[in-house]
Protein backbone atom coordinates (compact mmCIF):
# COMPACT_ATOMS: atom_id res chain seq x y z
CA UNK A 1 0.00 0.00 0.00
CA UNK A 2 1.32 3.32 -1.16
CA UNK A 3 1.95 6.24 1.49
CA UNK A 4 -0.79 8.72 2.07
CA UNK A 5 -0.04 12.16 2.84
CA UNK A 6 -2.53 15.14 3.37
CA UNK A 7 -1.07 18.19 2.09
CA UNK A 8 -2.19 21.72 1.74
CA UNK A 9 -1.76 24.48 -1.15
CA UNK A 10 -1.12 27.16 1.42
CA UNK A 11 2.48 25.55 2.17
CA UNK A 12 3.36 25.15 -1.70
CA UNK A 13 6.06 24.46 -2.67
CA UNK A 14 7.32 24.08 0.32
CA UNK A 15 7.83 20.18 0.75
CA UNK A 16 5.78 18.78 3.94
CA UNK A 17 3.02 16.48 4.33
CA UNK A 18 0.71 15.21 7.14
CA UNK A 19 1.06 11.36 7.14
CA UNK A 20 -1.66 9.28 7.75
CA UNK A 21 -1.06 5.28 9.21
CA UNK A 22 -1.54 4.22 5.10
CA UNK A 23 1.68 2.38 3.91
CA UNK A 24 3.42 1.51 6.96
CA UNK A 25 5.19 -1.67 7.61
CA UNK A 26 3.73 -1.80 11.74
CA UNK A 27 0.92 -4.63 12.77
CA UNK A 28 -1.49 -5.26 15.23
CA UNK A 29 -3.17 -2.09 17.03
CA UNK A 30 -0.08 -0.02 15.24
CA UNK A 31 -1.17 -1.01 11.89
CA UNK A 32 -0.06 0.58 8.85
CA UNK A 33 3.00 4.12 9.33
CA UNK A 34 3.65 4.23 13.11
CA UNK A 35 6.74 6.23 13.48
CA UNK A 36 6.72 6.62 17.01
CA UNK A 37 10.44 5.31 18.69
CA UNK A 38 8.81 5.75 22.07
CA UNK A 39 5.47 3.89 21.20
CA UNK A 40 5.97 -0.50 22.00
CA UNK A 41 5.85 -1.49 18.51
CA UNK A 42 8.73 -3.27 17.06
CA UNK A 43 11.79 -0.69 16.74
CA UNK A 44 12.50 -2.46 13.18
CA UNK A 45 8.98 -1.89 11.91
CA UNK A 46 9.15 2.08 13.17
CA UNK A 47 12.03 2.14 11.42
CA UNK A 48 11.18 1.23 8.51
CA UNK A 49 8.13 3.27 8.70
CA UNK A 50 10.59 6.61 9.23
CA UNK A 51 12.63 5.60 6.23
CA UNK A 52 9.75 5.71 4.18
CA UNK A 53 9.12 8.73 4.90
CA UNK A 54 12.36 10.34 4.47
CA UNK A 55 11.88 9.06 1.32
CA UNK A 56 8.58 10.73 0.69
CA UNK A 57 10.29 14.07 1.82
CA UNK A 58 13.19 13.62 -0.73
CA UNK A 59 15.69 12.88 2.21
CA UNK A 60 17.85 10.85 4.05
CA UNK A 61 16.79 9.78 7.68
CA UNK A 62 19.34 11.61 8.90
CA UNK A 63 18.10 14.50 7.76
CA UNK A 64 15.04 14.15 9.87
CA UNK A 65 15.44 16.38 12.80
CA UNK A 66 12.99 15.34 16.11
CA UNK A 67 12.74 16.70 19.39
CA UNK A 68 11.52 15.05 22.75
CA UNK A 69 7.84 16.21 22.94
CA UNK A 70 6.85 17.69 26.67
CA UNK A 71 3.91 19.21 25.59
CA UNK A 72 5.78 22.63 26.69
CA UNK A 73 6.26 26.53 24.52
CA UNK A 74 9.87 25.74 23.85
CA UNK A 75 10.96 25.59 20.08
CA UNK A 76 14.36 24.55 18.87
CA UNK A 77 16.55 26.68 15.97
CA UNK A 78 17.95 24.26 14.03
CA UNK A 79 21.05 24.35 11.81
CA UNK A 80 21.70 21.44 11.34
CA UNK A 81 19.63 17.40 12.00
CA UNK A 82 21.48 15.66 14.33
CA UNK A 83 20.67 12.30 16.15
CA UNK A 84 19.64 14.72 19.68
CA UNK A 85 16.36 14.92 20.44
CA UNK A 86 15.97 17.99 22.68
CA UNK A 87 13.02 18.55 25.35
CA UNK A 88 10.81 20.92 23.18
CA UNK A 89 7.35 20.83 20.68
CA UNK A 90 8.34 22.52 17.96
CA UNK A 91 11.01 23.02 15.60
CA UNK A 92 12.20 25.92 13.26
CA UNK A 93 14.75 25.99 10.68
CA UNK A 94 16.46 28.39 7.74
CA UNK A 95 18.62 25.47 6.31
CA UNK A 96 17.59 23.98 3.17
CA UNK A 97 17.35 19.76 3.05
CA UNK A 98 16.32 19.97 7.27
CA UNK A 99 13.22 18.17 7.33
CA UNK A 100 11.43 19.23 10.32
CA UNK A 101 9.15 16.62 12.02
CA UNK A 102 6.66 16.21 14.69
CA UNK A 103 4.16 13.11 16.16
CA UNK A 104 1.14 13.32 17.21
CA UNK A 105 -2.13 11.09 18.30
CA UNK A 106 -4.58 13.59 18.52
CA UNK A 107 -2.95 16.75 19.05
CA UNK A 108 -2.12 18.96 16.72
CA UNK A 109 0.44 18.83 14.02
CA UNK A 110 0.67 22.91 12.86
CA UNK A 111 3.52 23.36 10.07
CA UNK A 112 4.40 26.50 9.30
CA UNK A 113 6.14 28.71 6.29
CA UNK A 114 7.69 31.88 4.57
CA UNK A 115 8.57 30.23 1.39
CA UNK A 116 9.92 34.32 0.34
CA UNK A 117 12.09 34.80 3.76
CA UNK A 118 13.13 31.23 3.63
CA UNK A 119 12.04 29.75 7.23
CA UNK A 120 9.75 26.71 7.96
CA UNK A 121 8.58 25.23 11.44
CA UNK A 122 6.15 22.51 12.88
CA UNK A 123 4.93 22.43 16.06
CA UNK A 124 3.19 19.67 18.12
CA UNK A 125 0.52 21.14 20.26
CA UNK A 126 -1.90 19.81 22.41
CA UNK A 127 -4.11 21.50 24.98
CA UNK A 128 -1.20 22.59 27.22
CA UNK A 129 1.24 23.87 24.72
CA UNK A 130 -1.26 25.66 22.96
CA UNK A 131 -2.62 27.29 26.39
CA UNK A 132 0.80 27.98 27.13
CA UNK A 133 1.92 29.63 23.74
CA UNK A 134 3.96 27.29 21.68
CA UNK A 135 2.22 28.64 18.36
CA UNK A 136 2.82 32.02 19.33
CA UNK A 137 6.39 30.92 20.23
CA UNK A 138 6.68 29.28 16.87
CA UNK A 139 5.80 32.29 15.24
CA UNK A 140 8.19 34.81 17.08
CA UNK A 141 11.00 31.97 16.25
CA UNK A 142 10.66 32.38 12.80
CA UNK A 143 10.70 36.06 12.88
CA UNK A 144 13.81 35.81 14.17
CA UNK A 145 14.92 33.66 11.29
CA UNK A 146 13.96 36.31 8.89
CA UNK A 147 10.53 35.53 8.30
CA UNK A 148 7.94 38.07 7.82
CA UNK A 149 5.04 38.12 10.07
CA UNK A 150 2.08 38.64 7.47
CA UNK A 151 3.91 36.37 5.08
CA UNK A 152 3.85 33.10 7.57
CA UNK A 153 1.21 31.09 6.99
CA UNK A 154 -0.03 27.63 9.35
CA UNK A 155 -1.48 24.55 8.48
CA UNK A 156 -3.49 22.52 11.29
CA UNK A 157 -3.14 18.43 9.96
CA UNK A 158 -5.19 16.20 11.50
CA UNK A 159 -6.11 16.41 14.79
CA UNK A 160 -9.09 15.19 17.20
CA UNK A 161 -12.50 17.56 16.63
CA UNK A 162 -14.19 18.66 19.48
CA UNK A 163 -17.60 16.18 18.83
CA UNK A 164 -14.68 13.34 19.90
CA UNK A 165 -13.11 15.86 22.56
CA UNK A 166 -15.37 15.52 25.83
CA UNK A 167 -13.67 16.74 28.79
CA UNK A 168 -14.92 17.78 32.51
CA UNK A 169 -15.64 20.97 34.01
CA UNK A 170 -12.12 21.45 36.10
CA UNK A 171 -10.59 21.21 32.53
CA UNK A 172 -12.50 24.48 31.20
CA UNK A 173 -12.01 26.02 34.25
CA UNK A 174 -8.28 25.72 33.16
CA UNK A 175 -8.50 27.22 30.23
CA UNK A 176 -11.02 30.40 31.82
CA UNK A 177 -8.72 31.22 34.18
CA UNK A 178 -5.83 31.36 31.84
CA UNK A 179 -7.84 32.82 28.90
CA UNK A 180 -11.39 33.64 29.41
CA UNK A 181 -11.78 34.30 25.55
CA UNK A 182 -11.74 30.46 25.26
CA UNK A 183 -15.21 29.97 26.16
CA UNK A 184 -16.34 30.10 22.51
CA UNK A 185 -14.25 27.02 22.07
CA UNK A 186 -16.59 25.08 24.87
CA UNK A 187 -19.76 23.29 23.49
CA UNK A 188 -22.26 21.66 26.14
CA UNK A 189 -21.95 17.65 26.72
CA UNK A 190 -23.94 15.12 28.49
CA UNK A 191 -24.41 16.27 31.88
CA UNK A 192 -21.48 18.72 33.67
CA UNK A 193 -19.37 17.49 30.44
CA UNK A 194 -18.22 19.39 27.46
CA UNK A 195 -16.85 19.52 24.10
CA UNK A 196 -13.13 21.36 23.37
CA UNK A 197 -12.94 22.38 19.72
CA UNK A 198 -8.61 21.94 20.54
CA UNK A 199 -8.05 22.59 16.55
CA UNK A 200 -10.61 25.78 16.46
CA UNK A 201 -8.93 27.22 19.54
CA UNK A 202 -5.78 26.63 17.76
CA UNK A 203 -6.43 28.14 14.41
CA UNK A 204 -7.81 31.33 16.69
CA UNK A 205 -4.57 31.72 18.41
CA UNK A 206 -2.42 31.20 15.54
CA UNK A 207 -4.79 34.55 13.51
CA UNK A 208 -4.54 36.35 16.86
CA UNK A 209 -0.52 36.69 15.74
CA UNK A 210 -1.03 38.49 13.00
CA UNK A 211 0.11 35.67 10.15
CA UNK A 212 -1.03 35.34 6.92
CA UNK A 213 -3.21 32.58 6.74
CA UNK A 214 -3.63 29.93 9.07
CA UNK A 215 -6.44 27.22 8.88
CA UNK A 216 -7.36 24.12 9.61
CA UNK A 217 -7.21 20.18 7.32
CA UNK A 218 -10.58 19.67 8.88
CA UNK A 219 -9.60 15.72 9.10
CA UNK A 220 -10.70 14.31 13.07
CA UNK A 221 -7.98 11.80 14.36
CA UNK A 222 -10.69 9.73 16.42
CA UNK A 223 -13.35 10.08 13.76
CA UNK A 224 -10.89 8.04 10.63
CA UNK A 225 -8.84 4.40 12.17
CA UNK A 226 -8.21 3.18 9.02
CA UNK A 227 -6.67 6.89 8.31
CA UNK A 228 -5.54 7.87 11.85
CA UNK A 229 -4.09 7.37 15.34
CA UNK A 230 -6.03 8.34 18.18
CA UNK A 231 -4.64 7.98 21.96
CA UNK A 232 -8.28 8.49 23.34
CA UNK A 233 -10.29 6.25 20.61
CA UNK A 234 -7.23 3.83 22.11
CA UNK A 235 -8.01 4.36 25.25
CA UNK A 236 -11.61 4.27 24.74
CA UNK A 237 -11.27 0.82 23.33
CA UNK A 238 -8.71 -0.54 25.94
CA UNK A 239 -5.66 -1.10 23.74
CA UNK A 240 -2.66 -1.10 25.24
CA UNK A 241 -0.61 1.54 22.92
CA UNK A 242 -1.36 3.15 19.96
CA UNK A 243 0.58 4.26 16.77
CA UNK A 244 2.05 8.14 16.03
CA UNK A 245 1.17 10.10 13.25
CA UNK A 246 4.42 11.84 11.77
CA UNK A 247 4.14 15.07 9.97
CA UNK A 248 6.78 16.94 8.10
CA UNK A 249 8.03 19.81 6.54
CA UNK A 250 11.70 21.28 4.48
CA UNK A 251 12.91 23.82 2.31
Amino acid sequence: MMLEIITHQALSPALHGFFTRKGGASSGVFAGLNCGMGSSDQESAVIVNRERVASAMYALPEDMQAVTQVHSADVVAVEVATEDRPRADALVTATPGVVLTVLTADCQPVLFADLEGGVVGAAHAGWRGTLDGVLEATVEAMIDLGADRERITAIVGPSISQAAYEVGPDFMDTFMMADPDAQRFFAQGKGDRVQFDLPGYGVHRLRETGIGYAEWTRHCTYADPDRFYSFRRATHRGEADYGRLLSAIKL
